[in-house]
């Protein structure tokens, strides 16, 4: 039975969609409205199904839906109607992020936070959450009678019912798994573990882990998984402080290494990492393929900037590209999944070319590319103070990508990208130089820049504001460098 709620949804995108102009050719947008975190990113009956957090009517945040697209590439996607929306009273305020899995019988099963907000006695208005499941065939999905299947009394004494979200679920054997996010009795972030032998009905389990007051408050959006004999935890947390240059305050992300005691179920880290480096990067995802790759994808926009919008667009938010995980040196690492080399098209490379003044190189521009850079001093013992690659140019705007080898650091700075707003706009992060050379592979679609640097070691995502038309490139160097590039176009026909 699909309910009003939903009709309305997939009326409003049938009326509209086909008026959806100048969206990204290969990041997943809604078309028209509002995304925010990707939701349910599994593989069901052989095709990867993506939905996110979607908000059909505006470009602003909203009761939250449910979107939905899926591919067999990771490239190319195919839009399918909005799966659900807020239309119980379990869910009346919005339906949050969750996860999916193919279960034995054929049927694909979402899990996903529920959402009531009620007035207490006081006159204020407090929010509830709890885990709810639908289930359906690819397409259409229904939400069970039972629902909400995880509820308040199956938390820790003395963790909120307030912040209670974001379930990703995963087979192991004859048993299913979830996690979901929570803020434990010291305010800040837990999450916790829950297990079931139909993905029906569930039990609590254990605390996975927690912050400890350490890497931020409320942890959203958990992922976790086996990778490269490793245990890894992913996390977005809020409140975050500064750590250095390796976490930014506020909205984060953050990545945790190590191995899953079996008898306390709980995960014993060993390291912790910002996933992704950069302005616009949240709420990441992953599946396991069936040739056993780790793909990831997230939310590239961040909260700070979410009311800062192109006028033109009728649509906000896109997704990062997925990106293969692997564990490298104690790192998580990523690059973009191996599809995205089918889709180049024209090529262009030059090597060995000294970079002192400002340098634009023929057929090295563009706002719809797959470029890598690599750096290294010129001659034998050559010093550089520094590097920098301007993209998406145009006149007086650009955006610079600036590589400090003795400080051993990026910085990427759209000041100057004619945005006209105050906005969050730098952002530094460290990066490491194997024998005296930097290479960064650059990865551009229209309204997004993703840098992968020495193979994945790095990645950092940024939304990009300059017009679509500004596609001209440049390099120059305090010092004389010596840079390979290599650029294809990415085409789509």
């Amino acid at each position: 039975m699909i309910s009003e709620e939903l009709q309305s949804a997939r009326k409003f995108e049938e009326d509209y969609l086909p008026f959806a102009s100048r969206l990204p050719l290969f990041h997943v947008t809604a078309g028209i409205g509002w995304i925010n975190d990707p939701n349910g990113f599994s593989v069901y009956k052989g095709e990867y199904h993506l939905f996110y957090q979607y908000y059909p009517y505006d470009t602003k945040w909203g009761p939250m839906h449910w979107g939905h697209v899926k591919t067999s590439d990771f490239i190319k996607w195919e839009r399918l109607p909005a799966a659900m929306a807020p239309d119980h009273e379990y869910d009346r305020d919005g339906c949050f992020s969750g996860s999916a899995v193919e279960l034995p019988d054929g049927r694909h099963l979402l899990i996903y936070t529920g959402v009531r907000i009620r007035r207490n006695a006081d006159g204020v208005n407090e929010t509830f959450q709890t885990q709810c499941i639908a289930v359906g065939d690819g397409r259409d999905y229904e939400k069970v009678p039972f629902n909400p299947v995880i509820t308040e009394d199956m938390i820790p004494e003395g963790n909120s019912v307030h912040d209670f979200r974001d379930p990703k679920i995963w087979r192991e054997g004859d048993e299913y798994y979830c996690v979901a996010g929570n803020r434990g009795a010291d305010r800040s972030g837990e999450i916790l573990l829950y297990k079931s032998r139909d993905a029906f009905e569930w039990e609590y389990v254990s605390t996975l882990a927690a912050s400890h007051d350490q890497y931020g408050k409320m942890w959203e959006c958990p992922d976790f998984f086996s990778l490269d004999g490793k245990d890894i935890l992913l996390v977005s947390p809020q409140e975050m402080n500064a750590i250095g240059l390796e976490f930014h305050p506020g909205n984060g992300n953050v990545c945790l290494i190590g191995k899953v005691d079996r008898t306390k179920m709980c995960l014993e880290a060993v390291s912790a990492q910002a996933i992704d480096y950069g302005l616009d990067f949240y709420a990441p995802q992953t599946l396991k393929t069936g040739n056993g790759r780790r793909v990831m994808i997230a939310w590239m926009q961040n909260w700070e900037t979410a009311s800062c919008k192109i006028d033109e667009l009728r649509f906000f938010g896109q997704m990062t590209v997925p990106r293969e995980l692997s564990v490298r040196g104690g790192r998580l690492c990523q690059n973009p999944v191996r599809e995205l080399e089918n889709y180049r098209g024209s090529r262009v490379a030059y090597n060995d070319i000294l970079i002192s003044d400002e340098t634009s190189l023929h057929g090295i521009s563009g706002r719809l590319v797959d470029m890598t850079v690599r750096v290294r001093p010129a001659g034998e013992g050559g010093t550089y103070k520094w590097f920098r690659l301007r993209v998406a140019k145009d006149g007086e705007r650009s955006v610079s990508v600036i590589y400090r080898p003795e400080k051993g650091t990026i910085k990427v700075d759209r000041t100057h990208s004619g945005f006209p707003h105050d906005i969050v706009n730098v952002r530094e992060f460290p990066v490491s130089t194997h024998g005296n050379e930097l290479k960064m592979r650059i990865i551009m679609d229209l309204y997004s820049l993703e840098i992968f640097v020495n193979d994945g070691e790095q990645a950092a995502s940024f939304v990009l504001y300059t017009p679509a038309e500004a596609a001209a490139m440049s390099m120059t160097s305090d010092g004389n460098v010596l840079i390979d590039v290599e650029k294809y176009d990415l085409s789509f026909d």
